[in-house]
């Protein structure tokens, strides 16, 4: 009698073993999701940052003219009446683009 129940001891002990370090919730479980929890970690970082540079940036556009009006010049090519627009091109750049094309 004493024997059987050393036997199931000893085997709900290895079962429950197997189970802690290689079924769901196993310490290897675990290090994997800390692993993918720091990864996300960052990658929110960034996006937080990156979110605040944006409000930043739509913040001096609403606040302030100058901003928009520097934007609308180098995002949009916008030139103010009266003044002259030049384009200053790189002959030996654009001499390698003509080359490379077909």
């Amino acid at each position: 009698m004493m024997r059987w129940l050393v036997v199931v001891l000893v085997a709900l002990l290895v079962l429950l073993q197997i189970r802690l370090w290689f079924g769901e919730g196993s310490i290897s479980n675990k290090i994997a999701l800390d692993k993918q929890w720091h990864q996300q970690s960052e990658i929110n970082e960034s996006l937080m940052l990156r979110n605040r540079l944006i409000a930043q940036e739509v913040e001096s556009l609403k606040t302030n003219l100058d901003s928009l009006e520097e934007k609308a010049r180098k995002d949009l090519g916008m030139i103010k009446e009266g003044e002259v627009f030049y384009l200053v091109t790189d002959k030996k750049k654009q001499s390698k683009a003509d080359k490379k094309e077909p």
